[in-house]
């Protein structure tokens, strides 16, 4: 099946239409018409090769919703006329103590929605800035949320479930205190989800402009990370620091605010390494310093199911497929509040 799609050839080159081709529908796959696709910050990385090993052509995209199409003769578990999601995960190796957890997202043999090996042509995984996709049943997540919040979805897929996953597993919840660092595609998301378990919420950002948005979003209290005042009356406080910061900081300010048995998870991946913390920081009040990437299929349907609940979705700013360029750029200035979603429709127009 051929289909279009938005990719480059280079990593020098811009992302424009072209040609792709899918794989035919097997007994337990899924053929997906997309319908939007979030823009992650790990597109613009891979796409640019600012991550070693990207294979060409790239089409990158791993927020991913849309409606089925067709099922293989043993699905059972969707149906044509669903809507589904698709996140960063589209095979693994179904089999090592990962996988058996739900925990695919820790599996060696794990593959990417683009740029994972895969017996399609070329040999390699293409991904969601495309009209469409054919996934393995298992891979397929469950859409409960109105249609018409069916874009706002869509980052819920990567940015959601990058903070959903931390939150849940150290813990977040009434009692606790929760710090995010940090208030963009991540950010924003780690605020409504950390608001809506009922921990008292904490945001840090470095512009006091943000003040605002950061309490509309949920936050109970916003700190002005600059400020030294305002950081030092934080001292020794946190159960949990979330930091979806994607450029490298020094650490051990936010290291600071912990109290004894402490955790900053980083979910932020920034290109270069963040500056080494001061091991003291860590060894004085038994701190924790962990990282956390993406999640499981089955905690990923978990989260869309709580998000759906509480009636959460992303912030977004919808552009055409021949935009993407440009939210790139607007991107790498931190010019969107909070994701940007590509309306796939735009690509045959």
């Amino acid at each position: 099946m051929t289909i279009l799609a938005y990719g480059t050839p280079a990593a020098d080159q811009p992302l424009d239409r072209m040609e792709i081709t899918r794989r035919e529908v097997g007994p337990h796959d899924v053929r997906i018409e997309i319908v939007y696709c979030g823009i992650c910050h790990s597109d613009l990385h891979q796409v640019r090769s600012e991550w070693a090993g990207t294979l060409y052509p790239c089409v990158p995209g791993h927020e991913i919703v849309g409606r089925v199409a067709a099922v293989g003769g043993h699905v059972s578990s969707h149906k044509v006329g669903d809507l589904v999601g698709v996140g960063c995960i589209v095979d693994s190796c179904q089999h090592c103590a990962e996988c058996d957890e739900g925990l695919e997202n820790y599996c060696d043999g794990m593959v990417g929605t683009y740029n994972g090996p895969t017996e399609d042509a070329p040999g390699h995984t293409l991904g969601g800035y495309s009209q469409a996709v054919v996934v393995h049943e298992r891979y397929v997540l469950r859409i409960t949320h109105p249609e018409d919040q069916l874009a706002a979805v869509a980052p819920l897929l990567c940015a959601g479930i990058t903070t959903w996953s931390p939150l849940r597993h150290w813990g977040a919840g009434p009692g606790k205190k929760v710090g995010v660092v940090g208030i963009g595609g991540l950010g924003h998301m780690g605020l409504k989800l950390a608001h809506a378990m009922g921990a008292h919420v904490v945001a840090f950002t470095t512009s006091e402009g943000k003040r605002q948005d950061a309490l509309d979003l949920g936050a109970d209290e916003v700190v002005v990370s600059r400020n030294a005042e305002e950081m030092a009356a934080h001292a020794q406080s946190f159960d949990l620091i979330l930091n979806t910061v994607a450029a490298p900081h020094d650490l051990d300010a936010f290291l600071a605010l912990l109290k004894r048995d402490g955790t900053m998870v980083l979910v932020g991946a920034p290109a270069t390494p963040h500056p080494s913390p001061n091991v003291f920081n860590l060894i004085m009040r038994r701190r924790s310093l962990a990282g956390s990437m993406i999640g499981g299929i089955p905690e990923t349907q978990e989260m869309l199911d709580f998000c759906a609940q509480h009636g959460i979705t992303a912030d977004i700013e919808m552009i055409r497929a021949d935009e993407i360029e440009q939210a790139y750029e607007r991107m790498l200035k931190g010019d969107v509040k909070y994701r940007f979603v590509m309306d796939i429709a735009t690509m045959a127009e």
